[in-house]
């Protein structure tokens, strides 16, 4: 039973960074950056920035060397006459 729960333990850890990391950005900004060997991309607002570069350097192979993060507002959303929002998330600049 103790070598099911640490197999589970294991195969959470290993998914963890499909949850972690959301997708990559392109806008001009990061177009831009990719020159200087740094990656943006949106990450889960509740993860670290040690646990990001943990998952980075373990599926990529890569030495990361800083990272930069800001906060980004949801945005309004109309429904009707209900006005909601979407989620904030952050974003981080990765240098390689």
């Amino acid at each position: 039973m103790e070598s099911h729960h640490l197999y589970i333990m294991n195969w959470y850890q290993e998914n963890r960074f499909m949850d972690v990391i959301k997708y990559a950005v392109f806008i001009e900004k990061s177009i831009r950056l990719l020159g200087n060997n740094q990656y943006t991309s949106n990450v889960e607002s509740g993860s670290t920035r040690t646990e990001i570069k943990h998952w980075i350097e373990l599926f990529f192979g890569v030495k990361v060397i800083a990272m930069n993060s800001h906060r980004l507002p949801g945005k309004g959303r109309r429904m009707g006459p209900i006005m909601g929002h979407t989620m904030h998330y952050r974003r981080m600049i990765i240098t390689l």
